[in-house]
């Protein structure tokens, strides 16, 4: 049920948004009692904590995975462009409320959230600098603003890609791969 709930949740929110939707509604959809709600989450931001800290934890744990397999920078680089690419494609409702409804996090619950996003920054910087160290990656750049470009390339993807339009995954992949490891210079 707890699964249910948080599923329920997660179109809810995307849908309606956070603040626009209650517990009630939460439970109408799932036709239970309140007290099936209360059983297992405290309040709706426990619930929106949990829904944030499941997406974010999930996404670090597939990161840290292709940065041990024995692959290029580049490489590593590009399945993770992979990653956040299917996962639209694949959980585009769980990433729009990740993106959009952090704002409704309490104080502590969002310095939580903020910390495992900037590990999975710093994660990506890593490949970046460990890339200019090995010579894959132009020196003449600084690795954390690379980084910030890829995630806001990739991360509003969340906001425009519908993954049943007219472009697939993988040729979103395909693109944002050539953009962000060859340019568009000719």
């Amino acid at each position: 049920m707890r699964h249910k709930i948080i599923e329920t949740s997660v179109q809810l929110f995307e849908s309606r948004g956070f603040s626009q939707t209650s517990i009630q509604d939460i439970v109408d959809q799932l036709r239970v009692t309140k007290g099936t709600f209360y059983y297992y989450f405290n309040s709706k931001e426990q619930l929106l904590m949990e829904i944030h800290s499941s997406y974010i934890e999930d996404l670090i744990k597939r990161q840290q995975q292709i940065m041990q397999q024995p692959m290029t920078n580049q490489e590593k680089l590009k399945a993770i462009i992979v990653l956040l690419i299917y996962d639209i494609k694949d959980k585009g409702a769980s990433g729009r409320v990740f993106f959009r409804e952090m704002r409704h996090l309490i104080n502590e619950n969002m310095d939580i959230i903020k910390q495992k996003r900037k590990q999975f920054r710093w994660n990506i910087e890593t490949i970046v600098r460990h890339g200019v160290k090995s010579g894959e990656f132009r020196n003449d750049l600084r690795a954390d603003m690379v980084t910030f470009g890829i995630l806001g390339l990739i991360n509003y993807s969340y906001k425009w890609y519908d993954p049943d339009g007219e472009v697939t995954a993988d040729e979103l992949v395909g693109l944002y791969s050539k953009i962000l490891l060859q340019g568009i210079l000719k």
